[in-house]
């Protein structure tokens, strides 16, 4: 072979591999001539320099890498700029705010880079990953009014529909992973909607069914249907200039005089997989990072204990994987959780739950954030002290399902009623609005006693209820409450998540 044709297949495989790590998505306007010098012409032996327009072109590999996060966002910069006085107005906001901006910043840097590699990993415009900085100033326990919650601020209904776990032991729009996976999927499915990424966005603000009924009212009038050109509220229309403000200060802080601390284009963080139930506390320790840190690392963690069947996986700093490890395999202790999940059998009082499962009663209310004058209802599922009673890791459904509802403490009053023809324990429960489990408790049967017609059953029922009963032709009887009150029948007031009414922002 003669040594110009060696030079040809030495170039030749150089610039394949170098096209193999090409990153997608990159600024045309970051690329220069000196990023792709030649070009190998099929057919003949001479090399051609590439013209200015090949050289920008996204078929050319980058030959220099990134030098922080900042320029490989810059880089991927993909939407049309929007240019009006809203933005120039967000700019000025920004700009004499440089504290709140090296703030935000310095927050930002724990998740960055997952969520850059992520939408690029999709092929999306990487002014998204500017977007909580919008949402949440980067804070993944930032809650709104509306209960919306997390670093991309999902409504808890809107969480569901994008599979956000939302239960008593943790909360997937808080959690870095999940939540970046649902904001991406839902931004994704706005784009497909509407084509264009600032329609998308206001509708991730306002809503996909607000959106789309402006621009149906927009057409019916003949006007234009852009985000400039539809009527929304405020919010919304503040909501793409202050992500455009971001991005000018991101592409350009010398002008706006803006610091960004640096952000090295590398991991922050590593997932790392548990198999045992383990307290928050004694996680943070075998990690060697403060508490603070590895919350802000596992947000949606908002008990003291980290249910492995629920949760089976955390995030740590990437240097502190190994020793986590190490540390762990070193552990001297039998169990590495001191707390356990308890579902109540039957509606009841804190103070009997508290006494059932060993506890004092101030400890058992606070860390399950039981109000005065509350009562826990039947299939709650509450935080308990582990104990040789409680003892064993929790299983997948309690993990993934637990919730915990309360109703109020009403004053009860003791009751009977009538069994009906063919009635069984369950069916009478349901008719009186109490737990099959609260009448075993109250009378001398089993859930599978067979009532007969007629048949005097005791009930204990709020005020209300009990006056209901007189006029349906039972006999309430006036009585001292029962040791255990149970089957409380009033409106519950569920501490769930996924029970809080949105007052705005419906989309999330």
């Amino acid at each position: 072979m003669s040594l110009l044709s060696c030079l040809k297949a030495t170039c030749l495989a150089g610039f394949v591999l170098l096209a193999g790590c090409a990153t997608t998505g990159s600024n045309d306007t970051a690329r220069t001539t000196e990023d792709a010098a030649v070009t190998v012409q099929s057919g003949t032996d001479i090399m051609q320099p590439l013209a200015a327009a090949q050289a920008s072109s996204k078929a050319v590999a980058m030959l220099r890498p990134p030098a922080d996060l900042w320029e490989r966002i810059r880089r991927g910069f993909a939407m049309p700029n929007l240019e009006n006085d809203l933005v120039r107005d967000r700019e000025q906001w920004y700009a004499t705010r440089p504290d709140y901006m090296l703030r935000m910043s310095e927050r930002s840097r724990k998740y960055l880079f997952h969520i850059v590699e992520e939408i690029e990993r999709r092929n999306m415009p990487t002014e998204l990953a500017l977007l909580p900085f919008i949402e949440s100033a980067f804070n993944p326990q930032a809650v709104s009014s509306a209960k919306a919650a997390g670093m991309w601020q999902f409504m808890p209904a809107t969480g569901k529909d994008f599979d956000l776990k939302q239960n008593t032991f943790r909360d997937d729009r808080r959690d870095v992973l999940e939540s970046t996976r649902a904001a991406l999927d839902y931004l994704q499915k706005l784009y497909r909607m509407f084509g264009d990424w600032q329609l998308a966005l206001a509708a991730y603000n306002w809503g996909e069914g607000s959106v789309g009924r402006a621009i149906a009212r927009n057409k019916a009038a003949g006007l234009g249907v852009t985000y400039s050109d539809l009527n929304m509220p405020m919010e919304t229309r503040m909501y793409v200039p202050k992500l455009q403000a971001v991005k000018n200060l991101v592409a350009s802080p010398e002008t706006f005089k803006v610091t960004l601390p640096p952000i090295g284009n590398h991991p922050f963080f590593e997932t790392v997989v548990i198999r045992r139930d383990i307290d928050v506390a004694l996680a943070a320790k075998l990690a060697e990072v403060s508490v603070e840190d590895f919350k802000a690392l596992n947000p949606s963690i908002h008990r003291p204990v980290i249910l492995a069947a629920g949760t089976p996986q955390i995030l740590l700093p990437w240097d502190n994987v190994e020793v986590f490890q190490r540390n762990l395999e070193a552990y001297g202790g039998s169990r590495l959780a001191s707390w356990t999940a308890w579902v109540a059998p039957s509606t009841m009082k804190p103070v009997d739950a508290a006494r059932r499962v060993g506890m004092a009663e101030d400890d058992f209310r606070n860390i399950n954030s039981i109000p005065p004058r509350m009562l826990i209802k039947a299939g709650s599922t509450l935080l308990v002290t582990r104990s040789s009673q409680f003892d064993g890791d929790v299983t997948t459904s309690v993990a993934d399902n637990g919730q915990m509802s309360l109703a109020p403490d009403a004053v009860l009053k003791r009751s009977m009623v009538q069994a009906r023809n063919g009635e069984t324990v369950a069916s009478l429960a349901q008719r009186v609005g109490v737990s099959a489990a609260s009448l075993v408790e109250w009378n001398k049967f089993t859930a599978s006693t067979s009532l007969k017609k007629g048949q005097s059953v005791v009930v204990f029922l709020p005020s209300r209820s009990a006056a209901r009963a007189t006029a349906a032709g039972r006999t309430p009887v006036r009585a001292s409450a029962p040791a255990k009150q149970s089957g409380a029948r009033t409106p519950a007031k569920s501490t769930s998540a996924s029970a809080s009414k949105p007052t705005r922002k419906p989309a999330r």
